[in-house]
């Protein structure tokens, strides 16, 4: 069992929604949303910045503006999965800039990785020039994201 989640009542999870919609919003806007008056609303998300439940800010583009117009999730299954094998293919495709997110995983693939990049020419380089050239890499299968919707609070977290 999480250890936030016993102590996070109402209150907490909807600062945690509103800022996940809109990490930008003024103390004032936020606690107008929440219902909750300014110092109150400004305590209570210092406490969860402290306690590391919100970990960083960050901003979404959109990356249709930036010209990348293909985003797609790449399965790997590794040779052979021993530590030393993890942390040399995590290194490797980490250092390449088309990818976004690299996930371990149990199952059927060791490894899921969120890439993006300009268009289908580029995703065939990418996967037969840099991601095929890894060593540790045995198994390459690749789905294309058609569209992406915002992540939001699991149903648990949800105020009640």
């Amino acid at each position: 069992m999480p250890i936030f989640k016993e102590t996070l009542d109402n209150i907490d999870i909807k600062i945690l929604n509103a800022l996940q919609a809109n990490a930008r919003m003024s103390n004032a806007e936020l606690a107008e949303q929440i219902n909750l008056s300014q110092t109150p609303c400004l305590r209570r998300l210092r406490k969860l910045e402290q306690t590391g439940l919100i970990k960083q800010y960050s901003a979404q583009l959109d990356h249709s503006m930036l010209g990348i117009n293909v985003s797609a999730f790449v399965f790997i299954k590794l040779n052979k999965n021993t530590s030393s094998n993890a942390a040399e293919f995590e290194a490797a495709v980490c250092a390449f800039p088309e990818v976004l997110e690299c996930c371990v995983l149990a199952g059927v693939h060791d490894y899921a990785l969120r890439v993006a990049m300009a268009d289908l020419q580029a995703f065939e380089s990418f996967l037969k020039d840099k991601l095929a050239n890894v060593d540790q890499a045995e198994n390459i299968e690749s789905t294309i994201i058609l569209n992406q919707t915002m992540a939001r609070l699991s149903p648990e977290l949800r105020p009640q």
